[in-house]
């Protein structure tokens, strides 16, 4: 059975994707942007935005069931790589006792020109 995860974005249905999905045991967060109340949050701030990001990522993964214990990859995509240690920090935060697989990566751009990072997160739930 399919479990969707709604984030509540118009443009869910159009484009054809969910925050998140679970089938069986695994839940799957799409790439997640720094959006709040329909606006870009944490402007010019890669630790902010990293950690909205993740904290979103989070709150859909406890609505499909899971827990940060269950996260087993997260996937940090942004600009300006020269950064990383911004996100690296926001990261660690969540998941310096859960330790998930991560990457990494820099990006060209993202839809709006002022996010900084994108974040993506795979999980397995203990039954």
């Amino acid at each position: 059975m399919r479990t969707r995860i709604s984030s509540g974005s118009p443009l869910e249905a159009p484009i054809g994707f969910s925050r998140a999905c679970r089938i069986g045991n695994m839940i799957c967060v799409a790439g997640t942007a720094p959006i709040q109340d329909g606006e870009t949050a944490f402007v010019g701030d890669v630790y902010g935005q990293t950690r909205h990001c993740l904290a979103l990522s989070l709150q859909a993964i406890e609505e499909a069931g899971g827990h940060a214990n269950d996260i087993i990859r997260t996937r940090i995509m942004l600009t300006d790589i020269s950064r990383w240690e911004e996100a690296a920090k926001a990261h660690g935060e969540f998941f310096a006792e859960i330790r998930p697989a991560c990457t990494f990566v820099e990006v060209s751009r993202f839809i709006k020109p002022d996010w900084l990072v994108e974040t993506e997160v795979d999980c397995v739930v203990e039954t």
